[in-house]
């Protein structure tokens, strides 16, 4: 029976060549997510660790939770307890650590390293061992700066050059002294940094006298962990805590692992719908292998082989196809990997250097997922064969389903469609993420559902198409009934499109109203024709809000300031407005009260007065960090969304009780309105400054559009896996269809239908059967694009379904191009079958 098979796999290569590539395409991309992954986070890791070189031992402030009714405050590492930590034994050395977000320009003024990766911090003496100079000296005051010499290779920039930098809003234009090296993760990603002496670094960032972060250096013979025992010993231990290098070392290898987890787990789910597809084309491929060898089976059970022979011998040809699609899919993915990474420098994605990581745990997933799949699907197939008794089989009586099995398999699909639609209706009703699980379930029981009715669905729906059909003559009718022929066969050729259509309309259907919705909420939530704040989401400075509020042709201006407070021994920010002109510039809708924010009076969005109990005229007593408390009054509850929501405090209130003011966000209310002339005088009033963004409420949008277009478009081109892996099951299902009916062809050309005929035939079966799963593909992705919305609609109260009937028409017409592409091959071999040969073929 071993040698049977083995026959059977070298008789029978052209047709397993599809089923190979099927199962070596969702390898591919399998390992080739593993070793991508991989090969980052190996990267980032090492890059990491060196950066931890020169750090035995940091000392960090110890954030003490808040006692009583005052705000916890982060203790200060002062110039004294830096000298402190010097003098202890064993310490070699000790550097004070001044970090803080820094905006830098290139030389066209654009800003470098997409706003959160720009930092900047302080160049210790002449010599900092952290930052080898590559060229250049070390930044002395005000008026000087050292870059990282990648920044500068990608600006263009020198030393003695001048460049623009921003902190917290004011421009600088320091002049470059030095070019350093450095292993910091962000500039390895494509950040910038940028250092200036300790005294500038600490007014810049507000730190005067004080520091972030003290790194210590241990003494020749002093280990890390003997070094932070003396360390503990000689510091205030209820204000700093200490960590080892290696301690760090390992949390930043920890978080980078974590970070890239959540990148794999994505990319492996559309590896897994790939491999998913690729099971129905498997199943397909040995369900029809099966049938055309049903005698020569049946001969083998009549001669002595056991039912768990057969069963074992069509395994054991899986076993030796699923191994081949697993090798070759390993070296495609090695091949994916190599190639996402060096993509990833080409769409301008800096990645740290180093080696193609091919593990161990990569290359045996690839073998065991190659051959599990395969021989998963195969073995229904073959046992199903070997329960034919050999009589039946030689006579061929077996070959049609019995009433029996398609009733159970209909009540079957109905009851699990049924349940399915009954689950994801129910998650429709929940509020949030309490609907996200039960609606993946029902999710996944639909979609079983319909494939195990798909046999059932295809009669009528290709029906349906008769009408179409007919204009094409004799072929179109043949097309027609070969499509309806064997309803399985057909169900799970276009099940295969139907999955990969499915996730794709409804991701766009998603995208779309969540567009729509969040175009409706700024319109109908904001009347402010700008909003100003930080490219990275850094506070702003206060003096912007000044700067915006004296320019010509602003008429109101309110800051978004956010603080933290204590309420009924919670904490709970608040957000500081301009309480005279906030109604001026916002349009929200009011549940109950009056909207008035002023003095002791707060409005308060209708989530927080839920979840607290407040209403209209309620009261509470709010605690500030400086440990003052104030008695505060609910004028109104409105509705809150993405954009604004909080409690809103007066800020001639809020401030006096603010150590360090700033603010998230400015809006801005112009004569003009929003204009291409207006938003460039605001630019120009806060100094043409990289590090802040001007938006309309257009902008805005565009920003969130770009961003929705970005995410469809990776889904799209991830999909398309899925998409190819399908139309190679067409191919597959039609030559193995071709073959099966030789005879069948051959009788037709024998009775005068010619090639241009057989070829229109094949064609037009194609097209039927891809049209079939396109329109249950879209159908399935519509509802669950609506049943998607309809529970982010409890959290987003401008949610408003959008049918993208463009894009769906152009789905439909993709399934209509594979349909015709999946059938050259296949018609041209059929039309080329000789008749005589065809007829006598068995």
């Amino acid at each position: 029976m071993f040698r049977t098979a083995l026959r059977n796999v070298l008789a029978h290569k052209a047709r397993l060549l599809m089923t190979v590539l099927a199962v070596m395409l969702g390898v591919a991309f399998v390992s080739g997510t593993l070793v991508f992954t991989n090969t980052i986070s190996n990267a980032y890791q090492n890059s990491s660790a060196k950066g931890f070189d020169q750090v035995d031992v940091a000392v960090q402030p110890d954030y003490q939770e808040s006692k009583g009714n005052k705000v916890g405050k982060t203790p200060e590492l002062t110039q004294a307890l830096l000298d402190r930590t010097a003098r202890t034994p064993g310490a070699a050395s000790a550097i004070g650590v001044v970090s803080g977000f820094t905006a830098m320009a290139d030389k066209d003024g654009d800003l470098i390293g997409g706003g959160f990766q720009s930092q900047g911090g302080n160049y210790w003496g002449d010599k900092d061992p952290r930052y080898p100079l590559a060229e250049g000296t070390a930044p002395r005051g005000a008026d000087q700066v050292a870059i990282d010499s990648e920044t500068a290779k990608r600006a263009g920039y020198e030393v003695g050059d001048k460049v623009r930098l921003s902190i917290d809003g004011p421009v600088l234009s320091p002049t470059v002294t030095g070019i350093f090296t450095t292993d910091d993760g962000n500039v390895a990603a494509g950040g910038s940094l940028a250092l200036f002496d300790t005294a500038t670094a600490q007014k810049l960032f507000g730190k005067t006298g004080t520091y972030d972060e003290i790194d210590v250096k241990a003494a020749p013979g002093t280990s890390q962990t003997a070094l932070k025992a003396a360390l503990d010993k000689t510091l205030p231990a209820k204000l700093v805590e200490t960590t080892t290098g290696k301690e760090l070392a390992d949390d930043q290898a920890e978080l980078i692992s974590s970070q890239m987890g959540s990148f794999r787990q994505m990319l492996l789910v559309f590896a897994g719908i790939a491999l998913f597809v690729g099971t129905f084309i498997i199943a397909n491929t040995f369900t029809m292998l099966v049938a055309q060898r049903t005698k020569e089976l049946a001969l083998l059970r009549a001669v002595g082989a056991s039912r768990r022979q057969v069963t074992r011998s069509v395994l054991i040809e899986a076993f030796v196809v699923g191994t081949v699609a697993g090798v070759t899919g390993l070296v495609a993915g090695i091949g994916i990997g190599a190639g996402m990474r060096s993509l990833m420098g080409t769409l301008g994605a800096t990645v740290p250097d180093g080696p193609l990581v091919v593990s161990g745990g990569t290359v045996a997933t690839a073998l065991a997922v190659g051959v599990l799949i395969t021989m998963l699907a195969a073995w229904l197939p073959g046992r199903r064969a070997a329960k034919i008794p050999p009589v039946a089989a030689m006579s061929s009586v077996h070959a049609q389903a019995t009433t029996k099995s398609l009733v159970l398999r209909n009540t079957l699909g109905a009851l699990f469609s049924g349940a399915g639609v009954a689950v994801v209706l129910a998650a429709t009703t929940m509020n949030g993420s309490d609907g996200q699980a039960p609606m993946g379930i029902g999710a996944v029981l639909l979609i079983i559902g319909v494939f195990i009715l798909t046999p059932l669905l295809s009669r009528p729906l290709i029906a349906a198409a008769a009408p179409v059909l007919r204009v094409f003559g004799t072929a179109g009718k043949l097309a027609r009934q070969n499509s309806v022929r064997n309803p399985r066969r057909t169900a799970a050729t276009a099940s295969a499109l139907m999955i990969g259509l499915t996730l794709i309309t409804g991701m766009t259907v998603m995208a779309g109203s969540l567009q729509k919705s969040i175009d409706k909420m700024a319109s109908s939530a904001i009347r402010a024709d700008y909003i100003v704040s930080m490219a990275n989401g850094n506070e702003l400075s206060p003096d912007v809000d000044t700067k915006l509020d004296a320019t010509a042709g602003v008429t109101t201006t309110s800051p978004l300031r956010n603080a933290p407070s204590r309420i009924d021994g919670e904490t709970e920010y608040l957000t500081g407005v301009n309480g005279s002109s906030i109604a001026k510039l916002t349009d929200l809708k009011v549940d109950s009260g009056t909207f008035k924010v002023g003095g002791g009076q707060v409005v308060v969005d209708s989530d927080t007065a839920k979840s607290r109990g407040w209403t209209a005229g309620s009261t509470f007593t709010a605690h500030y960090e400086d440990g003052k408390a104030q008695k505060l009054t609910v004028s109104a509850v409105y509705e809150g969304n993405e954009l604004i929501r909080g409690i809103m405090v007066d800020n001639k209130a809020l401030t006096p009780h603010l150590t360090d003011p700033a603010d998230m966000q400015v809006l801005v209310k112009t004569a003009d309105g929003a204009s291409d002339a207006t938003k460039d005088r605001l630019e120009k009033a806060l100094g043409t400054n990289p590090a802040i963004k001007v938006q309309s409420k257009q902008d805005l949008s565009d920003d969130i559009a770009k961003m929705f277009t970005l995410i469809l478009n990776m889904v799209y081109g991830l999909l398309a896996m899925a998409v190819l892996v399908a139309v190679l099951g067409v191919i597959n299902t039609l030559a193995m269809s071709v073959f099966e009916r030789s005879q069948e062809i051959g009788m037709l050309r024998a009775i005068g239908l010619d090639r241009k005929g057989v070829k229109r035939m094949v064609r037009l079966e194609s097209l039927v059967i891809s049209l079939f799963g396109g329109v249950l593909g879209i159908g399935l992705g519509v509802f669950f694009g609506w049943a998607a919305g309809e529970l982010l609609g409890t959290k987003m109260a401008t949610y408003e379904l959008v049918l993208p009937w463009g894009r769906m028409a152009l789905f439909l017409l993709g399934a209509a191009v594979v349909g015709v592409l999946a059938a050259l091959w296949p018609a041209r071999r059929a039309a080329k079958l000789n008749m005589l040969s065809a007829i006598k073929a068995e």
